[in-house]
């Protein structure tokens, strides 16, 4: 880290009165991991890391090699607003590495790194990404009970969350988070406030802070807030529509102004690999057993694997072209739920795209028609695929995947089929009171 980087966080620290830095970083289902150190840790820190144990970590190493360094990233230095003003508390993220100072190959935000270095080694600068992210605020986390009966875009005493979601975006811009809009979703006491767009590791690292925000203004306020994608059965689920393009310095690589989609053949290529690959990146950008509860026709979550401009019942939608927007040419893929690991995410999604780039694979034609209403044969004449069904079948799509396997390397991905295939074997050995209500007075 260069000094005078360096200075200006001592500075910052100094100036806003920080007694406590929190470094945070990323197990490899996404969940976030923190420990505190004091101010007067600082310098040694922003000079070399500072030492944990990887062993306990989900996902990370084994008890016999488990010493980690978190390195932290001298541009994520933030103030907590929330913490108490005399003892100010204060957040960096880090860059997990082993000993000696090399990058950790089970880091997951090393993963999106290595990912965006492919997307430069391609002639593109930027991989912008906007996500999208739903979520419920509940009573308490031990059961579904919304605090609203509100619907999509409701404005009425039944939205009783407007101001919690008020004070989370007041809290996100204090934090340098930028938001482009937030309102009520369709099911009861389910919310989204969007985040205006960046380039993805930073993108990435908002994310995090901003599901960290917004449980901790629910928590404040006695109330739960959850990312889990389908906590009511008969409900819409929790989704994360993902905003995606590439640019080249200033020219944005998916525009091309004589297409009659106003799509260049990279971005058509960009997103054929993603069609294609789609299955077998599942497990990540759906990564539970209750993703796949979400991910079933008719309730607005994408399952059928074809783009189109105005239909948001495809996989990919391609947001209809304003003249001079050529900047905001992009794709849309509606799939991923806010449950998932977001670097690992945005990765997936970047190298399927790049594949059809380097591959040169071909855009099919665009399906305006409601997929939900085709029958499964008229499914099949079109050609038109389903995602996996449930994580025993995403997991089977990953086990045969050589993009996945390049995507994330070797150890995330051995390290998360092994987790997923333990997920799933605890979930097949579950017998729900649906079942038992079902079949047991008539079996």
């Amino acid at each position: 880290m260069d000094t005078q980087a360096k200075q200006n966080i001592l500075n910052q620290a100094e100036e806003n009165n920080v007694k406590f830095i929190r470094l945070w970083f990323t197990d490899i289902l996404g969940v976030l991991k923190s420990f505190a150190i004091t101010v007067g840790e600082l310098e040694d820190a922003l000079d070399g890391g500072m030492g944990f144990d990887g062993s306990s970590i989900t996902g990370y190493q084994d008890i016999e090699e488990s010493d980690m360094i978190a390195m932290p990233d001298p541009d994520t230095f933030q103030v907590i607003p929330w913490s108490p003003q005399d003892t100010r508390t204060a957040r960096m993220i880090c860059d997990v590495q082993i000993p000696g100072g090399e990058a950790y190959v089970g880091d997951p935000r090393y993963v999106l790194k290595r990912a965006l270095e492919r997307a430069n080694d391609m002639g593109f600068d930027a991989f912008n990404c906007g996500p999208e992210l739903e979520y419920f605020y509940f009573k308490d986390s031990t059961s579904a009970m919304p605090i609203d009966q509100g619907g999509y875009f409701d404005l009425t005493t039944l939205d009783a969350a407007t101001s919690l979601r008020r004070e989370t975006i007041l809290a996100l811009q204090e934090v340098g988070i930028n938001v482009e809009v937030s309102h009520h979703e369709v099911a009861p006491s389910q919310h989204e406030i969007d985040l205006r767009f960046d380039n993805a590791l930073q993108m990435a690292d908002k994310v995090q802070t901003y599901k960290t925000v917004v449980k901790e203004v629910a928590t404040r306020h006695g109330v739960y807030a959850t990312f889990m994608p389908k906590p009511l059965a008969n409900e819409n689920g929790s989704g994360m529509h993902t905003h995606q393009s590439l640019f080249t310095g200033d020219r944005n690589a998916f525009f091309d102004a004589d297409n009659q989609y106003y799509l260049s053949e990279e971005a058509q290529a960009f997103i054929a690999g993603q069609l294609r690959h789609a299955r077998e990146i599942s497990i990540i950008f759906a990564q539970y057993v209750n993703s796949y509860k979400r991910l079933v026709p008719g309730y607005e979550a994408p399952v059928y694997i074809a783009w189109s401009r105005r239909n948001r019942s495809a996989l990919v939608r391609v947001p209809v072209f304003h003249p001079g927007q050529e900047k905001s040419t992009r794709l849309e893929f509606r799939s991923p739920d806010p449950a998932a690991n977001i670097y690992l995410c945005f990765a997936a999604l970047l190298h399927a795209g790049l594949e059809g780039i380097e591959k040169g694979y071909e855009l099919p034609e665009p399906m305006e028609r409601n997929l939900y209403d085709l029958s499964p044969s008229e499914l099949q004449k079109l050609g038109i695929q389903s995602l996996p069904a449930d994580l025993g079948e995403a997991i089977k799509e990953a086990e045969n995947s050589e993009l996945l396997q390049k995507a994330l390397g070797e150890h995330v991905y051995s390290r998360l089929l092994e987790l997923k295939r333990a997920e799933f074997d605890e979930y097949r050995l579950q017998v729900t009171p649906w079942e038992i209500q079902k079949f047991l007075p008539i079996l």
